[in-house]
């Protein structure tokens, strides 16, 4: 089996995101019926089939539709199960990309192995995990990770059930809690990052894998607090705001200069190498996505590559041919 791992590396100067909003996670399409090849005149045609992460979802959308203006008889699926729903359906020889907001683990690669999978694991922009708080709140709009650790542990539930409890400056206002769903890479993500264990977290929080209904649940409460991508608090400025951790406010540069942290994180794309090799029109799309990866990531508004993680990706890529 083919796997590779390309990592956040050093930071380098980019351009400033263009302000394009692109499509909502959380909607799932349907499935193109069938693949076919290229066309006789060269053209690709067919279908790539995509599940994953609802936070990578608007990236492979934002790449699909600027794939249509060049091959426009390609239709690109992009459903979002979450990253963990993404990888069972890859795993199973059901999609040709799977969306992921963290690596694969090693459970779903011995079950991609059983099946005779093979990928290749394309890390494709970069993201700030945002911890989103209600417009309402102004006294939490910088936390440190400790008191993220003492809303979110195991041990909070049914203990820790006001912000004032969270730190004795705050006010006496109930904690609602939202966040991902556990088949969201951005669940495991969060969960190691501030808790320190992938999957610890308290029960008594309402899990989606929809973003938009923790943004929904988030703006909806006075004391209400959430953790999903940065891309979704740009697009939803004045429904909800994004507070800093430890001093540093999720951003393109702190994401890709490694200061916003522990929530800074890559973003990934795992191709199915046959799809690759036998469906002409995934390996158009892969080569497109990766070839404009930073225009695509400035689309979605998410963090753009570094130049040392698009020699990383070129690489990749040009071990699937």
């Amino acid at each position: 089996m083919k796997k590779t791992t390309a990592k956040i590396l050093a930071p380098a100067a980019l351009g400033v995101i263009a302000l394009l909003l692109a499509g909502c996670g959380g909607q799932q399409q349907e499935p193109a019926a069938a693949n076919s090849a290229g066309s006789g005149d060269g053209a690709a045609s067919g279908a790539v089939n995509t599940d994953g992460s609802s936070t990578v979802g608007p990236l492979t959308e934002a790449a699909a539709d600027l794939f249509r203006d060049v091959e426009p008889g390609v239709n690109v699926s992009v459903a979002t199960s979450g990253t963990g729903g993404g990888f069972k359906t890859f795993c199973a020889g059901e999609t040709d990309i799977s969306n992921a907001s963290r690596a694969i683990k090693d459970e779903e690669a011995a079950a991609c192995e059983a099946a005779g999978i093979e990928y290749t694991e394309i890390v494709a922009a970069n993201d700030g995990l945002s911890v989103i708080i209600n417009p309402e709140n102004d006294w939490a709009t910088d936390l440190t990770v400790e008191q993220l650790n003492k809303i979110w542990a195991p041990d909070s539930e049914g203990k820790v059930t006001s912000w004032n409890q969270v730190d004795a400056s705050f006010p006496d206002v109930p904690l609602a809690l939202f966040g991902a769903g556990t088949d969201s890479g951005t669940f495991d993500y969060f969960t190691d990052a501030i808790n320190g264990e992938e999957g610890a977290i308290r029960a008594d929080y309402s899990p989606s894998e929809d973003d938009n209904i923790t943004i929904q649940g988030v703006a909806g409460a006075e004391g209400g607090i959430g953790f999903l991508g940065l891309s979704y608090v740009e697009e939803n400025e004045g429904v909800i705001v994004g507070a800093s951790v430890n001093g540093v406010t999720p951003s393109v540069e702190t994401v890709q200069d490694g200061s916003y942290t522990p929530l800074g994180r890559p973003l990934f794309i795992y191709v199915n190498n046959a799809s690759y090799a036998e469906k002409p029109q995934v390996k158009a799309f892969v080569d497109y996505y990766v070839e404009n990866a930073v225009e695509i990531a400035e689309r979605a508004l998410f963090v753009p590559l570094t130049d040392d993680q698009i020699v990383t990706a070129q690489d990749e890529l040009a071990s699937l041919g």
